[in-house]
């Protein structure tokens, strides 16, 4: 591995080849000219993404002894389709406009059907249209990883790390939404929630899954690495996320600038931001977060403020820092040398992006 990116330029095509086979072979069911609008949306959808959940899953594989197996890429592929589901729904919660640089799934449904001229609210009609879509793709993720051609036996022995990531991802779509009815939240509880939500089933439990699909037992050195580095690179990650939804690049995010700022999301970095800020600076953000015809003005205001505070820094300082302790939980476990390089690679190259 000679770069950052080198384990996920590898797992890509891979996965995508992965997912285009599986969606293929479901295509008679949409042979209902009504129902072509639904399998536009998923293959649209799946055509973007990073396949970092994936990516991990394999190289968690390769860590425990795992052998190249065209089964663990379609157990691997599995996760992005539950990415995907969990997006989809996401979008609705927080009345997204965009995502991956294309209207968000509830959006393109409601665009359907007031392009069409149908009857009835076009919101609810797109809102209960994608919710459908994203319960079909967390069905397929089951049905994809079920069916991966992997060992009976290896797919027992994860099965119940997956049922559980599905009932923690779930828990922690609540807490989310807990956080911002409830307001204003400390860098702790917001900390809890991005664990929950995204650093878990984005780092932590991809990895535990893989290494057990190799080694078809949950040995105890397996949950300390997979909690060591799993959670203190998702944490980084889910950090990185927040900078990005403030600062990123549109053309890049694929979502507007100061999006999740006009939706309210009670991050890590508006919480240390409320930490740090004067009074006068804190009632600025107050004023200013959850405010959903924040216009640009609001945003650049929003972004000095997070500057200003040292808060900006302090994430970064973070997110190097939770980088440095999962490195160093790979140094001293005994996995696959290739694999350990790949997975620190893997933990830059999650908490480095720009999208």
């Amino acid at each position: 591995m000679t770069n950052a990116t080198a384990p996920l330029d590898f797992i890509r095509p891979e996965v995508d080849r992965a997912l285009q086979r599986f969606v293929d072979r479901r295509r008679t069911a949409f042979d209902d000219p009504d129902l072509a609008a639904v399998l536009g949306t998923v293959r649209d959808f799946l055509a973007g993404g990073k396949r970092l959940r994936p990516a991990f899953c394999y190289w968690g594989w390769r860590a425990a002894g795992g052998a190249d197996d065209p089964g663990v890429i379609s157990a691997a592929s599995a996760l992005e389709l539950l990415q995907a589901s969990a997006l989809v729904h996401d979008d609705v919660m927080d009345s997204s406009d965009m995502r991956r640089g294309m209207p968000s799934a509830h959006r393109r449904f409601e665009k359907l059907h007031v392009d069409s001229g149908w009857h009835g609210s076009a919101v609810q009609f797109g809102e209960g249209a994608a919710i459908l879509v994203g319960n079909l793709l967390l069905i397929w993720s089951g049905e994809l990883w079920r069916n991966s051609g992997l060992p009976a036996e290896s797919l027992a022995s994860a099965q119940p790390v997956f049922d559980h990531m599905l009932t923690e991802l779930m828990n922690g779509q609540y807490l989310d939404l807990l956080a911002q009815a409830h307001g204003e939240n400390s860098f702790e509880s917001a900390r809890r929630v991005a664990l929950f939500k995204s650093g878990k089933y984005s780092v932590e439990h991809p990895l535990r899954l893989g290494m057990i699909l190799a080694a078809q037992s949950r040995e105890a050195w397996i949950d300390q690495v997979c909690a060591g580095y799993g959670q203190n690179v998702g944490i980084a990650f889910q950090l990185r996320d927040d900078v990005l939804g403030v600062f990123g690049d549109p053309a890049e995010t694929g979502k507007p600038a100061g999006d999740d700022l006009r939706e309210g999301k009670r991050t890590m970095l508006i919480a240390r931001t409320l930490e740090l800020a004067s009074p006068a600076q804190a009632q600025s953000v107050r004023a200013l977060v959850g405010d959903p015809k924040l216009d640009a003005e609001g945003v650049a205001t929003l972004r000095t403020v997070i500057e200003d505070t040292g808060a900006l820094a302090s994430a970064e300082e973070l997110i190097t820092t939770y980088v440095k302790e999962a490195v160093a939980v790979l140094d001293a476990a005994p996995i696959e040398a290739e694999a350990r390089e790949a997975l620190k690679a893997l933990a830059i190259a999650a908490t480095t992006r720009r999208n």
